[in-house]
């Protein structure tokens, strides 16, 4: 599943390709992938003549403030256009989106595809369909309509995530650390893939109860968060997921990876063997003896 880096990367691209970009026509591939408004008409009419001007990233969720556009003429469109609320997705397992110029036929495994007046058109891809989309009418609450959405803890780059905050919320938690990182509730954006990178790091074993993890050892695992993060977001995401940015290119953090899918290679650091055992039901790669 794509993780925050990636969306992160989808984002930035969406934000560069998509100058003016007033949708002007919306086809629905597969209706499930509308999660929001429950009719399927509903959604593309609230969608049409609305300019995506601004693209916002919480957690692993995709958020474009959206503007009724009045006069397509006008010399500011932003200024001269009404608020039309969001359009927010969630890409899950293996949605992506492809930009087009001169839109051309669709390949079987598109959902849902939005055009503007000169038939470019911003495609949504998703081979397994677990991917979903929300158009949230501006009258009403995002964090309401998406219940995920409004459950999300701090951002790993926000001033609210800090040691301080991790001792809290963990100091009575008897689950591993690595269950925590991955809980969203606690905090946004984190999956397997960096929830193992960042522990490998922090030289902390992904296996440690929670509570038992110590003030400066936290210190130090916050900073391998924002660390990993960041050199990831730099490279485009991970080729380990089914991730694509708008040119259809997957990342290549994958090449820099010192535990993930590196099971029986030697630690970068130690020389030690790499190892793997599941944790709730997830593949965690770790060094024995550079994580304690």
């Amino acid at each position: 599943m794509p993780e925050l880096p990636e969306v992160e990367t989808v984002r930035r691209g969406l934000e560069q390709k998509l100058n003016n970009f007033i949708i002007k026509k919306v086809e629905v591939c597969r209706d499930s992938t509308v999660a929001f408004p429950l009719n399927k008409e509903e959604f593309i009419k609230g969608l049409l003549n609305s300019l995506i001007y601004k693209w916002d990233r919480r957690g692993k969720y995709l958020i474009a403030q959206l503007k009724e556009v009045q006069n397509e003429n006008a010399q500011y469109l932003e200024a001269n256009s009404k608020n039309n609320g969001f359009l927010v997705v969630h890409l899950r397992m293996t949605g992506y989106f492809k930009f087009i110029e001169n839109s051309s036929h669709p390949c079987k495994h598109t959902r849902i595809r939005f055009f503007d007046k000169n038939n470019n058109e911003l495609r949504y891809i998703d081979v397994r369909s677990f991917g979903q989309m929300w158009w949230i009418n501006k009258d009403l609450s995002l964090n309401k309509i998406i219940k995920g959405l409004g459950s999300l803890g701090p951002e790993p780059f926000s001033k609210d995530f800090d040691a301080n905050y991790l001792k809290k919320v963990i100091s009575k938690r008897t689950k591993s650390i690595k269950a925590i990182l991955l809980d969203q509730t606690i905090v946004a954006g984190i999956g397997n893939i960096y929830a193992d990178e960042s522990l490998y790091s922090a030289g902390i074993s992904p296996f440690r109860e929670a509570r038992t993890i110590k003030k400066n050892e936290l210190i130090k695992l916050k900073e391998s968060i924002v660390t990993v993060l960041k050199k990831s977001i730099g490279s485009g995401g991970t080729t380990f997921s089914d991730f694509r940015d708008l040119d259809g290119e997957n990342g290549n953090f994958g090449l820099q990876t010192n535990v993930y899918r590196r099971t029986g290679k030697e630690c970068h650091k130690c020389g030690n063997l790499i190892e793997k055992q599941k944790i709730t039901g997830r593949s965690t790669h770790w060094c024995p003896k550079c994580q304690k």
